[in-house]
């Protein structure tokens, strides 16, 4: 009964150490992405500011950020904006559908490639 126990103590552990590290590789990303546009980086660590903060960079009205609290409207926006951030840096639909699928490869090709911020596409 012990050694069950302590597999899943240490299955558990494991658990949460990869998932620290998903998270820290996750706001490395965004930070970047905020820097490459001109924004401060901290701003991508604070909730709902770093929404408002994303908005301002990729055009959209600020108070789009309450329609996020709004279930499925909040789908919508979210593909918008992610549209938006995409353009803003000179990739077309199909790299947003990268980033809405599969974020975690397109995001950090975001911040880490060749991409430059330009303007906010709106």
């Amino acid at each position: 009964m012990q050694d069950s126990f302590d597999a899943q103590n240490g299955l558990g552990a494991t658990f949460w150490i990869i998932w620290l590290a998903v998270m820290v590789f996750y706001l490395a990303t965004m930070w970047k992405i905020y820097t490459k546009a001109s924004q401060p980086g901290w701003a991508a660590i604070v909730p709902i500011y770093n929404a408002v903060v994303l908005h301002q960079m990729v055009g959209k009205p600020v108070w789009w950020v309450l329609l996020y609290f709004v279930p499925l409207v909040n789908i919508v926006i979210a593909i918008i904006v992610t549209h938006a951030l995409s353009t803003s840096f000179g990739k077309g639909t199909g790299f947003t559908v990268g980033l809405i699928l599969l974020g975690f490869i397109f995001y950090p090709i975001l911040a880490w490639g060749d991409a430059q911020y330009s303007r906010p596409s709106a």
